[in-house]
């Protein structure tokens, strides 16, 4: 039993003796390493541990998560001595590391319907999952992006938090990635390669003598063909040996020719570049210039467009042969209606009119009506065999013109009013004066009257007896006088009336005498309407022009009388007196105003009177003179119940 034991010590002694390598991996899937019912294997372990063999060391696998993995390596007194990592092909790890093992890549995912990644610059302003360690991080550490960068630990990590929402975009290396993509089908390859880079075995920092060894054994492997065998059976390819020595100098002399014409085509293709870049910059620029300029036609077209279209008038426009270019359909049908007509009555023909114009080359102006409308219809060439037609009515202009012409006449029958009531005050004048003496000479003649009578009883005077024909005469005189001192009074309030308006002779005016006054030149107007006056006591007194405020009573009281039924009519006149204001007040029990004709009641030449020859002036007038007095003209009224109009001046102190 003793020599059993000795012989198994003897046996196992070497093997312990052995020098081991602690080979690190992460891997939990092919082809690279991976364990499969308890047994580490993949591409990686089966390399390190035929180096292991051609070193005569014993390989030991530890399995750790790639961070702390990446920690150790660096970590002079770690566990670990060797480890399998990616390294950019142009950016070589500060720790020793292998000749490449296998060629790798990484490229950008995102989720299925974002946009492709073309170039580094796609990835400008977005969230970036890069693994910390990973050959990507290596690479990124002397590439700087302009990307907002989440570190994971895991490829899936960052494939987990891009379906979350939490990143927009992750760098993967692609073994890895075509492992994860059945897993997640919402994510997609969204690049081509962005990174390359090989699998290379990295030594801890203080054993890079054994890297030494590691490429020694390395090399040997590619060199008999074994390595070739390895990619064949873990990736499925392999790598097809050529005889260097016999095509060495053929295949130098083809790199020369292959260099050279790619330095040629290099330098061409940059000349080529450098053209297209200016003439795209040019084009460009061009392009940018023309799209402005047709935006801003085309803003102005529909600007230009909205505005013809917008308007009241109508504007289109034929050509020689009557076929309509372009309207904007206002009123377009006058043109061809037989009812359209010009103002005389002639009838129109649009094509005629048309015709007549483009041979003289001459712009038409007319005025028409049509259905008691007034338009006024103008014809302009604008090229040899086109016209535009403009429609715009004029019913509102025609009814001024005429309005003007009736406030005309009527201002040149003031101007005669005034001269004639000249001509009456002086008969007038003649008759208050032979009154006067007739009424003296009654008296004188009543006491021989009276004598006659006793000497001849039977005496008569224009067939009456003396007493009674004295009595009636001495009435008869009495009533002249009063009749003409009426038309004397009558004759003035008009001269008053009829005189020009001097603002800067403005005095201090009884509001009752103009009330007087306005109803003494209304008496003919008024005398088949019921009028009942109130008057203040004492007048109210007021700032202003006499003659004016007398032009606005007139028209007021003639307004209510208008407005009021004959003989059932009530106008109602009063002054008013408070501390700070005199009013006038005119109330009517007529038809009164609804609210649209009371809006428009002081505008000029409104009137509802038209036919009956209203001029739509007085109101107008009248607001003009109560504002000139800073005076208020309030209105009230409603249709059926009658009008209420308050004149409220400040009060004369």
């Amino acid at each position: 039993m003793r020599s059993l034991l000795l012989c198994l010590t003897l046996l196992v002694m070497p093997a312990l003796a052995q020098e081991s390598i602690v080979f690190g991996v992460h891997s939990k899937t092919a082809p690279l390493e991976w364990r499969n019912n308890g047994v580490d294997q993949g591409f990686n372990i089966e390399l390190i541990d035929r180096i292991g063999q051609l070193m005569d060391k014993r390989i030991l696998v530890r399995r750790k998560s790639f961070q702390q993995l990446v920690k150790d390596v660096h970590n002079p007194d770690s566990d670990i001595d060797v480890i399998a990592v990616v390294s950019p092909v142009n950016l070589d790890r500060k720790l020793s590391q292998s000749d490449p093992i296998y060629a790798t890549h990484a490229k950008a995912y995102t989720l299925q319907g974002k946009a492709l990644i073309n170039s580094w610059a796609d990835l400008i302003g977005k969230r970036v999952a890069i693994k910390k360690g990973a050959f990507v991080d290596v690479y990124l550490s002397g590439y700087p992006q302009q990307f907002e960068r989440i570190d994971v630990d895991l490829y899936e990590t960052g494939f987990q938090r891009l379906i979350n929402n939490e990143v927009d975009v992750v760098i993967a290396e692609s073994f890895v990635a075509r492992r994860l993509l059945p897993l997640y089908p919402s994510v997609r390859s969204s690049s081509d390669a962005l990174i390359y880079g090989a699998f290379n075995f990295v030594c801890n920092g203080k054993k890079s003598a054994l890297m030494d060894q590691i490429n020694d054994a390395l090399r040997q492997l590619k060199l008999s063909g074994e390595y070739d065998k390895l990619v064949n059976k873990w990736f499925g390819t392999g790598r097809e040996k050529v005889d260097l020595t016999s095509t060495q100098q053929r295949m130098f002399w083809l790199a020369i020719l292959i260099s050279i014409i790619s330095a040629m085509g290099m330098i061409y293709t940059g000349f080529i570049s450098v053209s297209l870049h200016k003439r795209k910059k040019a084009l460009d620029a061009e392009l940018m210039q023309r799209r402005r300029v047709e935006a801003e036609i085309s803003a102005l077209s529909k600007q230009f467009q909205s505005v013809l279209d917008g308007m009241p008038h109508g504007v289109t426009i034929v050509n020689q042969a009557m076929q309509r270019l372009w309207s904007n359909d206002n009123n377009i049908h006058l043109l061809v209606s037989p009812e359209f007509r010009y103002i005389d009555n002639h009838p129109f023909q649009l094509k005629s009119a048309v015709l007549d114009t483009l041979s003289d080359q001459h712009s038409l102006t007319a005025d028409m009506v049509y259905q008691q409308q007034y338009w006024q219809l103008q014809i302009h060439p604008i090229a040899h065999d086109q016209v535009v037609v403009l429609l715009e009515e004029s019913t509102e202009q025609h009814r001024l013109r005429h309005a003007n012409e009736e406030a005309s006449r009527l201002a040149s029958l003031g101007e005669l009013s005034a001269g004639i009531a000249h001509e009456i005050n002086n008969p007038t004048g003649l008759i208050v004066h032979a009154i006067a003496l007739f009424s003296a000479a009654m008296k004188d003649l009543t006491p021989a009257a009276q004598h006659y009578i006793k000497v001849n009883p039977f005496w008569q005077i224009a067939g009456l007896e003396p007493v009674k024909a004295m009595d009636e005469l001495a009435q008869s005189c009495d009533t002249i006088n009063e009749g003409a001192q009426r038309i004397s009074r009558i004759v003035n309030d008009l001269k008053r009336y009829a005189l020009p308006h001097l603002a800067s002779e403005k005095t201090a005016v009884s509001l009752n005498e103009v009330v007087q006054v306005a109803l003494r030149l209304t008496a003919n107007q008024t005398k088949t309407h019921e009028v009942i006056i109130e008057l203040n006591s004492p007048s109210p007194l007021v700032m202003g022009d006499a003659q004016q405020l007398h032009q606005v009573l007139i028209n007021l009281i003639q307004n209510a009388c208008h407005a009021c039924p004959s003989h059932t009519g009530r106008i109602y006149i009063q002054t008013h007196l408070t501390a700070q204001h005199a009013k006038i007040s005119i109330s009517d029990n007529g038809c009164g105003m609804d609210s649209a004709t009371l809006k428009r009641i002081t505008e000029p030449f409104f009137t509802t009177h038209r036919t009956e020859g209203g001029t739509g002036l007085g109101l107008s007038v009248c607001s003009r003179i109560i504002k000139a007095h800073n005076a208020e003209m309030q209105i009230h009224s409603s249709q059926g119940k009658g009008t209420q109009i308050n004149l409220i001046f400040p009060l004369f102190q």
